[in-house]
């Protein structure tokens, strides 16, 4: 099952995407015409603490009024939201190794340019990538960003001002379901509700120099609008293996970056398993994969300009579509 968050009519809606992806079945709307209105589809934080029955709900309802064109609008009509607006908690990890290798020296291969040291760059490109720190094994790495800058596919996304150098990441991630803690890995599938694509848009001049703290990104990554996700979520049992998925990404048109999710440190079961550690998981949270190899301007040498159009591609999920342009 596909499961969006959309705009129709001045309401904010849920409902089923049906049909290769063109239209979507407003369940709250089927389960008044049904004559049963069920408060679990007023949000999908309200479908995902109503728990399994609540979805089992769902697929009776589209089995019975799914070919009723009056329950269903084009989604090229609808404003689609994030799945999720507001998620209860956000985190974001780094669980691809060539990624973590590349990253850091683009961030000195941008300081060098920066400073317009041509020698020092060829330095840097010209050594290689040496060994995975230890750390990134022994357990999973992750940071905690702003649940309120959230926004959904076909949004632009505000260049902000006090950063020169924009980036886009290529990722996906987990939607939760069902509060624990101390989950075990092998229990921890049952806290996954489902799976979406995530741009984790950097403002990397910014990030670049808060990062020598060594505390975690804040204004790289947490201005308004600037975690993307979406287009909507697919519920596990349509993905099938998460860890087997192509991804892309295109800017403007053209391919910039393809990946496959697998390959990840540590999976999300066992992701899961050490964020809950005497820590309670909520449902409705979103924890990312961190951005594939190769998967952002940072790890190519080139970066974001005014008015490009960025488009995420991941198998069995969708298209992330998003405008990037100064203010």
């Amino acid at each position: 099952m596909k499961l969006a968050t959309f705009k129709s009519g001045g309401q904010e809606k849920i409902g089923i995407v049906h049909t290769a992806d063109t239209l979507l079945f407003d369940l709250a709307a089927a389960a008044n015409r049904s004559g049963s209105a069920n408060p679990a589809f007023a949000s999908m934080l309200a479908l995902i603490d109503a728990g399994e029955s609540a979805l089992e709900q769902a697929a009776k309802l589209f089995e019975k009024h799914g070919k009723d064109e009056s329950l269903s609008i084009k989604t090229g009509t609808a404003e689609i939201l994030a799945p999720i607006p507001e998620p209860r908690q956000m985190r974001d990890g780094m669980s691809f190794p060539l990624h973590i290798l590349q990253a850091p020296r683009g961030q000195l291969k941008l300081a060098a340019r920066a400073k317009n040291d041509m020698a020092e760059l060829a330095r840097i490109e010209a050594e290689p990538l040496g060994e995975l720190p230890e750390v990134y094994r022994k357990q999973p790495i992750y940071y905690i960003t702003n649940r309120f800058s959230v926004r959904g596919t076909n949004t632009t996304v505000k260049w902000p001002r006090y950063s020169q150098v924009m980036d886009y990441e290529l990722e996906f991630g987990i939607i939760t379901r069902n509060k624990g803690a101390n989950i075990s890995a092998a229990k921890a599938r049952d806290h996954i509700f489902g799976y979406t694509i995530f741009n984790d848009f950097s403002a990397r001049d910014a990030q670049r120099i808060e990062m020598e703290g060594r505390l975690g990104p804040a204004k790289g990554k947490s201005f308004d609008g600037g975690n993307v996700m979406g287009p909507w979520i697919v519920t596990p049992d349509e993905i099938g293996d998460p860890y087997k998925l192509k991804m892309e990404a295109r800017v403007n048109g053209k391919m910039r970056s393809q990946g496959v999710t697998e390959g990840m440190l540590f999976s999300f079961e066992e992701i899961i398993a050490h964020v809950s550690k005497d820590e309670t998981l909520m449902p409705g949270e979103f924890i990312g994969s961190g951005t594939v190899g190769n998967g952002c301007g940072l790890e190519l040498g080139w970066y974001l300009e005014h008015g490009d159009t960025i488009e995420l591609e991941v198998e069995k999920i969708g298209t992330l579509k998003n405008r990037v342009e100064r203010q």
